[in-house]
């Protein structure tokens, strides 16, 4: 029995220090990882966060960290699930932004009601700050966004590689971009992401926009190390871009041995060869500076940061550029465009807009790229997302446009299931597009003629649409014309004539309005009377015989009939309101025979003939009972009027 206990004392206390040299070994593991994690080799950090995990380890910060290492990849859907682990398994130990980041991926795979629920959650934990303040002015944020989104043409270059592609740039009838494939200087992968390093290159762009003959960027811009998003003058001598701290073959690190992002400047020397290459004055190796953009007037650089007054992760800032060539202190752009998350990648256009991305700003899911008109003093205006199809679910980043042309590029990894790694550059081409839309009118009475069919044609006179004029004789060709083209309008009715107008469109997306005005019958379509310019026969007060003036107006109808033996009249007559209401009934219908068998006797077959008496029932004026009237206006109430039967 004693031996029995001793074996069991001698089990538990090997088991004992079993579990604890692999408590041990998983805190040492957890320590390396977090050394990883720390200088941004995410994916080294992420296979020992993994092995840890299936070791039966578990804790708040692996969970966190694992779902960052995909999260800054860009892979949504797998930082989702470690960030949901967090969430439901250690709700106390949870930092709000993480709840902010979850609805974020959310987003990207198109759960937007769980996304929401998140940013509810978000606000609960103690989330708040100009993100939430952007998701409680807008909660219905997906209709503004589909109601704000601009109208393109998003198509995928012919440059891209199966490496990161991204940051185009105007360079003259050139673009510059940053790309990762392995034809870049040296071989050496980052551990961000286990990519090659960024080179630029250029590609020609033809007038359409489309781009081809793919060149490494001449010159000393391009090292072992990153080089990315650039920015050039418009005489194109000078460049402006992103580098890893590297310069004179010498690397920068901070406190922690991080390479940070720097922004450069370069010369042009020679045939386009790069030279000069010199840092600016506002870097730092222990803040990141990149994504530079120069102002319309080149008097102004803005660029991403996460400089100390940086609101979340990276913010846009600008500096002045002085006449001698120095910097101004870097200011941020401030709240209505930066937020507590990521913005970056600025573009300012020839109208004078500043094109970025943000996954702060309320969008679609990832980064979404936005626009906002910058004032007189540069700073910005109302942003606006520009929605599908320039933005996605994933991440969209990196816009540049020449408005003028309506033709820009975007990078994007919504093609992919890699992250970062799937991003491409694509061709986006502003759909310039018009409404046509108007009203069809009598052009004699000015009523609207409502059933009237317009058609859109173009300059060669072929249809390109048809539509009916609605109740209100409205009609609308809704984004059926395109900028800067020849239409012709065309409308016609039963009973008018075909009247058609030209019409040149403006060279930007709008709506104009061309009114029609037909030239109408003035007669209902079956009123033989009016179409053959009939008076209407009158009878005296009280009589029903055929008068010699009216005898003169039937022989028309007469000659009519006789011509046309195809034709049927039915024939109407009617009173004055004097007399009682059934007396003029009875009146009335001798009035009608009294004109048909003026016809009948005339040699018209009575088949061919109908008659009715209405009384009083159809005044042509205001002489109703007890108005008071004159003879001359009694006397338009007696009378037959003949219409033409189908």
């Amino acid at each position: 029995m004693k031996t029995k206990l001793v074996l069991k004392q001698i089990l538990m206390s090997l088991l004992v220090t079993l579990i604890a040299s692999s408590s041990i070994a998983q805190k040492g593991q957890i320590e390396k990882a977090n050394k990883e994690y720390d200088k941004y080799s995410y994916i080294d950090a992420r296979e020992i966060y993994l092995k840890v995990v299936e070791d039966g380890y578990q804790s708040a910060q692996v969970f966190q960290k694992l779902g960052d290492t995909y999260y800054y990849n860009s892979e949504y859907a797998d930082a989702a699930n470690w960030y949901q682990k967090l969430i439901n398994q250690y709700p106390n130990e949870v930092e709000p932004i993480y709840y902010y980041r979850t609805a974020q991926c959310l987003k990207s795979m198109g759960k937007y009601e769980e996304s929401d629920l998140m940013m509810e959650a978000y606000s609960k934990v103690g989330g708040a700050g100009i993100i939430l303040n952007n998701y409680k002015d807008d909660p219905d944020y997906l209709k503004s966004i589909a109601f704000q989104a601009k109208g393109y043409i998003v198509e995928k270059t012919r440059i891209n590689t199966e490496y990161s592609d991204f940051g185009p740039s105007y360079y003259g009838n050139k673009i510059v971009f940053a790309s990762a494939t392995k034809n870049t200087e040296g071989v050496k992968t980052f551990a961000w992401d286990e990519q090659p390093f960024l080179d630029l290159f250029t590609a020609d762009m033809d007038e359409n926009g489309y781009l081809s003959n793919v060149m490494p960027l001449d010159g000393d811009i391009n090292t072992r190390y990153h080089e990315s998003s650039a920015t050039f003058t418009k005489d194109g001598n000078t460049v402006y871009f992103t580098r890893n701290n590297f310069i004179d073959g010498k690397k920068g690190r901070d406190k922690e041995k991080t390479i940070r992002l720097k922004v450069y400047k370069a010369t042009k020397s020679g045939d386009n060869f790069w030279t000069n290459v010199e840092e600016l004055p506002f870097n730092s190796k222990e803040f990141s500076v990149g994504h530079p953009a120069l102002s319309k007037d080149e008097k102004r650089l803005y660029f991403a940061s996460d400089r100390p007054g940086t609101f979340g992760m990276s913010d846009i800032w600008f500096v002045d550029i002085n006449e001698d060539g120095t910097y101004g202190e870097p200011v941020n752009l401030g709240p209505n465009v930066n937020t507590e998350a990521r913005e970056g990648f600025p573009f300012i256009s020839e109208m004078n807009n500043i094109y970025f991305s943000s996954d702060g700003q309320s969008g679609l899911g990832g980064l979404d790229i936005f626009v906002a008109p910058l004032n007189a003093d540069g700073k910005a205006g109302k942003v606006t997302n520009l929605g599908e199809p320039a933005n996605s679910p994933k991440d969209d980043f990196g816009f540049i446009i020449r408005e003028e042309k309506r033709i820009g590029y975007l990078s994007s990894n919504r093609d992919g299931d890699k992250g970062s790694i799937s991003d491409d550059i694509y061709r986006v081409q502003e759909k310039c597009e018009i409404t046509i839309t108007g009203l069809i009118s009598n052009e004699l009475t000015g009523e609207p003629l409502p059933g009237a069919i317009v058609f859109l044609l173009d300059e060669n006179n072929k249809e390109v649409a048809q539509v009916v004029a609605d109740e209100n004789g409205k009609y609308n060709f809704e984004a059926l014309a395109a900028c800067d083209s020849k239409y012709i309008i065309r409308g016609g009715k039963d009973g008018c004539e075909y009247n058609e107008r030209e019409v040149r469109t403006p060279s930007k997306t709008g709506t104009i309005t061309v009114d029609l005005k037909l030239e109408c019958d003035p007669c209902p379509p079956n009123d033989l009377g009016c179409r053959l310019a009939l008076q209407p026969i009158y009878f005296d007060f009280d009589r029903y015989n055929i008068r010699p003036d009216a005898a003169v107006e039937l022989a028309k109808i007469l000659a009519a009939m006789r011509q046309y033996p195809e034709l049927i009249i039915h024939i109407e007559s009617h009173t004055d309101s004097r007399a009682p209401f059934k007396y003029n009934e009875v009146l009335s219908e001798k009035r009608a025979q009294s004109t048909l068998n003026w016809l009948v006797e005339k040699g018209i077959s009575k088949s061919r003939l109908t008659a009715k008496g209405y009384g009083e029932r159809q005044l042509q004026n205001r002489c109703s009972d007890g108005v008071e009237c004159t003879e001359e206006e009694h006397q338009l109430n007696r009378r037959s009027m003949f219409i033409i039967q189908n």
